[in-house]
């Protein structure tokens, strides 16, 4: 078995368009009923700050994106469409309001779920709004580093931006292509 540790605060504090990729192959975890959860992280998206037209916080400082203006390593959930949580991962430095997007996972240990969309994998991982602000490097809901694992990156443009003007053909959204996860991912 591989040795793993969990990622410390300053891993967290770069820039979005680097701890995107930076977390590819990372395990999060979580307990859900007395069970634990892991999964490896095979698809991601960088929100740049606010000079970021697709970022949250492109539009200031709000209650909502408040928490991304707080220091790195903190979970960003908000709920979107009526129906989805979407889990963030706040990097960069205060003040500097970027964040990741967790957009698909990899389950680990025989746990049959489909991780495939940012959506689907919150509501797996029971990860809702009260875990906003949440600190990452607690036991609650943290991520391990495999070092053994390499991921193969592909980068592209992110999904569902279209009105973030010149930010939408930005090459933001990472992916994991060894994962075979990707196979069921949007290109």
């Amino acid at each position: 078995m591989t040795a793993l540790s969990k990622l410390p605060t300053d891993f967290y504090e770069k820039p979005a368009q680097e701890l995107a990729p930076a977390l590819l192959g990372k395990i999060l975890v979580r307990k859900v009923d007395g069970h634990t959860r892991r999964a490896r992280i095979v698809e991601t998206e960088a929100y740049c700050g606010v000079k970021d037209l697709a970022s949250h916080s492109s539009k200031g400082r709000t209650a909502r994106t408040e928490v991304m203006f707080g220091p790195a390593g903190r979970a960003y959930v908000y709920f979107i469409y009526g129906m989805h949580e979407m889990f963030n991962i706040v990097g960069g430095k205060i003040g500097d309001a970027q964040a990741v997007l967790i957009r698909a996972a990899e389950p680990l240990d025989n746990w049959q779920a489909d991780l495939t969309g940012p959506g689907k994998l919150a509501k797996a991982f029971h990860i809702t709004r009260k875990d906003n602000g949440l600190d990452l490097t607690g036991n609650d809901l943290f991520i391990l580093d495999d070092a053994k694992y390499r991921p193969k990156i592909v980068r592209s443009r992110r999904i569902g931006v279209d009105y973030a003007k010149h930010w939408k053909d930005r090459l933001l959204r990472f992916v994991d292509v060894n994962s075979p996860v990707r196979r069921r991912l949007k290109k």
